[in-house]
């Protein structure tokens, strides 16, 4: 779920960002970087305790939300009763989600700007943002 690759300087991220680089906001952002799917607010705080951070729940929403009108973090709803958050920084991307075991895979192979363009150019219609997951069984849950 997680894994220990650093790609960038948070703190620099968040300064150009106009947010203090707290050790609280910065174990987040390098959390989010390394996570090899979205992450809801109950994860995102296990991962902190695990570094010695212990905020509690109430503040990572707050961070989470001060996050995304930062624009550094994007909100993903996968039809549950949380929402998980994904580091910006990884370009945009789809997911596949199994149906019988949970796990989650990103899809990068989409076409979907192409659909966008078309849009905007039939209808006249701007997209600002949009939502694309797929549900489904993976190769092991299909056996």
């Amino acid at each position: 779920m997680i894994t220990q690759i650093k790609l960038h300087d948070c703190k620099s991220e968040l300064r150009e960002a106009d947010l203090r680089a707290t050790p609280t906001r910065l174990g987040v952002l390098q959390i989010l970087e390394t996570a090899t799917t979205p992450l809801d607010v109950t994860t995102i705080l296990s991962e902190l305790r695990k570094k010695g951070i212990d905020p509690d729940k109430a503040t990572i929403f707050r961070m989470m939300h001060s996050f995304l009108q930062k624009g550094l973090v994007r909100e993903i709803n996968l039809s549950e009763s949380k929402n998980r958050y994904e580091y910006r920084g990884k370009g945009f991307h789809h997911h596949l989600i199994c149906q019988v075991c949970g796990v989650i895979e990103d899809m990068d192979d989409c076409n979907i700007d192409i659909w966008e363009k078309e849009l905007r150019k039939k209808k006249g219609f701007i997209v600002k943002r949009h939502s694309l997951e797929f549900f489904g069984l993976c190769k092991n849950c299909q056996n």
